[in-house]
C-alpha cells in the first residue's frame, strides 16, 4: 500500500493545503482524518474544482466539498476483493482501513493488477508427521495431501507468489525427499524455493535457527497444512505499520458449553446462563517477525512460537495479534481434510 502520512488533512484544513497536497502527491488524493485517523473522507482535484465552481475561495475550509462515502477496503479483505470493488467501481486506488476505521493506507489498481517481487523470505514449517492424519500420511507427509487436485502446500506456494513473496524456505523432515522432488528450485512455480533439513523436531520457532542465510528484513513463517485466503501484503504492511517484532495471525474460536453454568459467591448462587458460547482467539499459525526476534531462539533446540511470543512479551517487546477475517482451515484431522477438499473449488 502506498504510504499515505503526507496526504492527511482535518476537516478544518483549508482549500489551498488541500490543493499543495494534491498537486505534490503522486496519487492526486487527499485523506480527511479526525484526531484519531479515522477516515472521514476523500478531496480529489475535481472536488475543489466543483467548490470554486460554488462560489468557495481557496481561504475556505474543505469540510463543505469533500467526498464523506468514499469507496474503502478493509485489512482483511483479500487481494481479489479488493480488486473486485475497484473494477465494478472503476476506481484506480482505494484507502485501506482496519476495523475500527482508522486508515492504514491506499492501494492502487496497478500494485493488484501487477504485483512486485518482494525480497522478504517465507518460511514453511512442512516437517510435521501428521500422525492425526493417518492412514493418509503414511506414505504421504502432511502439507503434500492433496486438496483441489493439488498438494496443500502448492497452494500456499501460489498464494505467496501472488503478493510477490517469491522467496521460499521450507523447513522439511518427515519423508522431505517427496517435497524436495516435487517443488525442486521452485522455478517452475515462479518462485525460490530452498530447503533445510531438521534431523530433530525443532518446534515452529526452533526451525528458525537452523536457516542457512539469517533475514535481515520482515519475514514471513507459516504452518504447512493450512488454506487461507489472507492477504500477505496487508499482514506485511500493518506489521511494519505498527513497528511489531512479532505479529501473530489470530482467529476466533467459539465454544459453547453444553450445560447451564452456575456462577457462584462462596456458597451463594448469582446467576445461571444456559449453554453460553465462550470466544476465545487462538493462534492461526501464520507469523511475521522481524529479524532480532532469532536473537531469542536458542541453537539446536526444541522451541516453539508461543514460547517465543512470551518471551517478546516478558521483555516487553512489542508483539501484536492480526485478526484474520478471511478463509482459514487447518487441516489436522480428517474431518478438516474432508472439508477443504468440499470448500475448495469455491474459494480458491
Amino acid at each position: 500500500m502506498k504510504n499515505i502520512q503526507n496526504i492527511k488533512l482535518n476537516k478544518n484544513s483549508l482549500i489551498k493545503e488541500a490543493l499543495q497536497i494534491i498537486d505534490n502527491g503522486a496519487i492526486q488524493i487527499a485523506l480527511v482524518v479526525d484526531e484519531n485517523d479515522k477516515l472521514l473522507g476523500t478531496l480529489t482535484d475535481g472536488d475543489i474544482r466543483r467548490g470554486l465552481l460554488r462560489g468557495l475561495d481557496l481561504d475556505s475550509s474543505i469540510e463543505s466539498i469533500m467526498f464523506t462515502t468514499p469507496t474503502i477496503a478493509k485489512i482483511s479483505d483479500t487481494k481479489e476483493e479488493i480488486l473486485k470493488i475497484a473494477l465494478v467501481k472503476k476506481l484506480h486506488q482505494i484507502p485501506i482501513i482496519d476495523d475500527s476505521g482508522k486508515i492504514l493506507g491506499i492501494q492502487e489498481l496497478e500494485e493488484l493488477i501487477k504485483p512486485k517481487y518482494k525480497t522478504n523470505q517465507v518460511v514453511l514449517m512442512v516437517g510435521g508427521l501428521g500422525t492425526r492424519l493417518r492412514p493418509l500420511t503414511d506414505k504421504t507427509p502432511k502439507p503434500m495431501l492433496k486438496v483441489g487436485n493439488k498438494p496443500i502446500l502448492q497452494t500456499i506456494v501460489e498464494k505467496f507468489a501472488e503478493y510477490g513473496y517469491i522467496n521460499i524456505t521450507m523447513c522439511v523432515n518427515y519423508k522431505s525427499h517427496i517435497i524436495q522432488d516435487y517443488f525442486g528450485d521452485g522455478s517452475e512455480f515462479g518462485v525460490n524455493i530452498e530447503y533445510v533439513f531438521e534431523g530433530q523436531r525443532m518446534g515452529t520457532a526452533g526451525a528458525l535457527s537452523l536457516l542457512k542465510e539469517k533475514p535481515t528484513e520482515s519475514f514471513f513463517v507459516m504452518n504447512g497444512d493450512l488454506l487461507t485466503n489472507v492477504n500477505f501484503e496487508h499482514l506485511h504492511d500493518f506489521h511494519l505499520s505498527n513497528n511489531s517484532m512479532g505479529t501473530m495471525c489470530v482467529r476466533e474460536y467459539d465454544f459453547q458449553v453444553p450445560y447451564g453454568v452456575v456462577n457462584i459467591n462462596d456458597s451463594k448462587i448469582l446467576s445461571i446462563e444456559e449453554k453460553p458460547t465462550q470466544k476465545f482467539f487462538v493462534s492461526a499459525g501464520i507469523y511475521m517477525l522481524s529479524p532480532e526476534v532469532l536473537e531469542y531462539i536458542p541453537q539446536n533446540q526444541f522451541y516453539d512460537m508461543p514460547t517465543l511470543f512470551e518471551k517478546m512479551i516478558n521483555e516487553n517487546k512489542n508483539a501484536i495479534s492480526f485478526p484474520l477475517r478471511e478463509y482459514w482451515l487447518d487441516i489436522g484431522r480428517i474431518e478438516e481434510y474432508k472439508k477443504a477438499n468440499e470448500e475448495y473449488d469455491e474459494v480458491f
